[in-house]
């Protein structure tokens, strides 16, 4: 029978599922609880690299404040009552995502790092680990989004152009069926004569709507609101014949909500950020995967740094709307059979063998 204090204090700290945290160093846990030490007066977060206390000398807070007000400082090592490390580069980068949404040119990667107070090199890899994205790549989804509503306001084309950062007309021309999902003239004539399915769902980021013409996906938006999603997409596309999803269509809606669902992508980011990160860093991961090779889902998953995504990673190739430009057919199980293609298997295979033949 334990009758000493400490043995006691020990045995109650090392039975609490935190203390295993703790051991562990989890970032994850961070924010969730605050431990402090009695031998040194100092309160931690979880993730803290201090040498590991002794767990008698250890008690659990829910907030920082508790801590203090138990008589505890803050550690200056991992500085528990500042923000955590993932929150301010969350923050920072969102700061960083309004600069170039608002600025008349990209601007490059020396001054994003200048403004930000760090390298270059780090500045991209920061940027690309909460977003998913280069600074350039979403520079070019947030210039797309310009087009779509400069044409929306009913302005020339090559204004639309030209104002969103565009160089030439031919660079958008050769991507506007991805970008608009029909041509530049009818996108600024409100969709007119044109047939628009839509369908909307509800994901961890609220309602989405998902909406095509014969062309491809014309719209993916989120909002707080299914019905004024519906109100924005009619008020965009006034001339459109708008045709509600059927049920096949609204299987291609929660697909997207499985992607948009997937885990660890820039959480802290505004809603608006995340939406349009989310959307480009799978998509993107589709294009880099060069003609004539295949990659299995879970390979996908772990090059958008998501390996438990896996699932995640096929309904977002379900969800994909531009057959061959954004080249889903090349993604297979991780067994190398051909499975989860919305135009067809055998459509898929053939255009595998079609690529793998000699040019």
């Amino acid at each position: 029978m334990m009758s000493n204090p400490n043995e006691i204090r020990a045995l109650r700290t090392a039975s609490d599922p935190r203390w295993a945290a703790v051991v562990a160093r989890e970032t994850a846990a961070d924010g969730r609880f605050f431990y402090s030490v009695r031998s040194t007066g100092v309160y931690c977060r979880p993730s803290c690299g201090a040498r590991q206390p002794r767990p008698e000398n250890v008690a659990f807070h829910a907030t920082a404040a508790d801590a203090e007000r138990a008589g505890f400082r803050p550690c200056r090592r991992c500085k528990p009552d500042q923000p955590a490390r993932a929150a301010q580069q969350a923050a920072q980068v969102a700061e960083l995502c309004r600069f170039i949404e608002n600025a008349d040119e990209t601007p490059t990667l020396g001054a994003l790092a200048e403004r930000a107070g760090l390298s270059s090199f780090h500045l991209h890899r920061i940027f690309k680990e909460v977003t998913g994205l280069t600074p350039k790549a979403y520079a070019a989804a947030h210039r797309d989004r310009r087009v779509r509503e400069a044409l929306g306001r009913g302005g020339s084309v090559t204004d639309a152009i030209y104002d969103a950062g565009y160089n030439s007309n031919g660079r958008f021309y050769e991507r506007s069926n991805e970008v608009l999902g029909m041509t530049p003239t009818r996108f600024r004539a409100g969709g007119a004569d044109t047939d628009i399915r839509f369908a909307i769902g509800q994901c961890a980021l609220g309602a989405i709507l998902v909406a095509r013409s014969e062309r491809g996906v014309c719209a993916i938006a989120l909002g707080d609101d299914p019905d004024a999603l519906a109100r924005e997409l009619q008020d965009r596309f006034p001339q459109a014949r708008l045709i509600g999803g059927d049920p096949v269509f609204e299987q291609l809606v929660a697909r997207v909500v499985g992607f948009v669902e997937a885990p660890g992508v820039g959480l802290d980011l505004p809603l608006d950020v995340r939406g349009t990160a989310f959307q480009q860093r799978v998509w993107q991961a589709l294009r880099d995967i060069p003609p004539g090779s295949t990659a299995s889902y879970a390979e996908i998953a772990e090059r958008i740094g998501s390996p438990k995504a896996v699932r995640a990673v096929a309904q977002a190739c379900g969800a994909n709307a531009l057959a061959v430009a954004i080249p889903c057919h090349r993604v297979v199980r991780s067994d190398g059979a051909l499975s989860g293609y919305r135009w067809g298997v055998e459509r898929k295979s053939a255009l595998l063998k079609r690529e793998a033949e000699p040019a």
